[in-house]
């Protein structure tokens, strides 16, 4: 009875964990996880935060901590300047489409696709989503690429998709 009691209690606890996390929009999960403090800095920089809260779905292309750290800090810096508000909002919007795409939706548009799908970002700005070498990229519209490298991070208003790169609009 022991073994059954406490058996229950898990698979409550787990059912409710899930309940509990699938009730944080995508901004509430990006804020929970310390590899997104830069992109987090950012949403707020750009005043997006309370947009990607909103009912969506969105998918994001999230940029980790690593992949801020690839832009030039003095670069970064600025961006984070209020005179720069603009700038980085289009930036923070070229890594947002519209809907919620799964890791199974991306894969069924790269096999219609034949391994290359376009996608319209927030910006109005197209990225490119590519399979190559059994792993998943994004091409920017300068020809830079980034490594999808986690996917499916589910939120109550979408999906956030981890990248190793930020991806630039022209």
């Amino acid at each position: 009875m022991k073994k059954l009691v406490f058996i229950f209690t898990v698979v409550v606890s787990l059912t409710f964990s899930q309940f509990a996390s699938a009730q944080k929009t995508i901004v509430d999960v990006a804020v929970a996880n310390e590899d997104f403090s830069t992109l987090v800095a950012a949403l707020k920089a750009a005043d997006l935060v309370g947009a990607l809260q909103g009912e969506g779905p969105f998918t994001v292309f999230a940029p980790n901590n690593a992949a801020f750290g690839k832009i030039d800090s003095k670069t970064l810096n600025s961006l984070l300047e209020p005179k720069n508000k603009e700038a980085l909002s289009n930036i923070l919007t070229y890594h947002v489409v519209s809907g919620k795409l799964e890791t199974s939706d991306v894969l069924t548009a790269l096999k219609k696709g034949m391994g290359k799908v376009e996608l319209t970002a927030l910006n109005g700005q197209i990225l490119t989503v590519l399979q190559k070498d059994g792993k998943i990229w994004l091409k920017d519209q300068n020809g830079n690429y980034s490594e999808i490298i986690a996917t499916d991070v589910i939120g109550s208003n979408g999906v956030i998709h981890v990248i190793n790169s930020v991806v630039m609009p022209k």
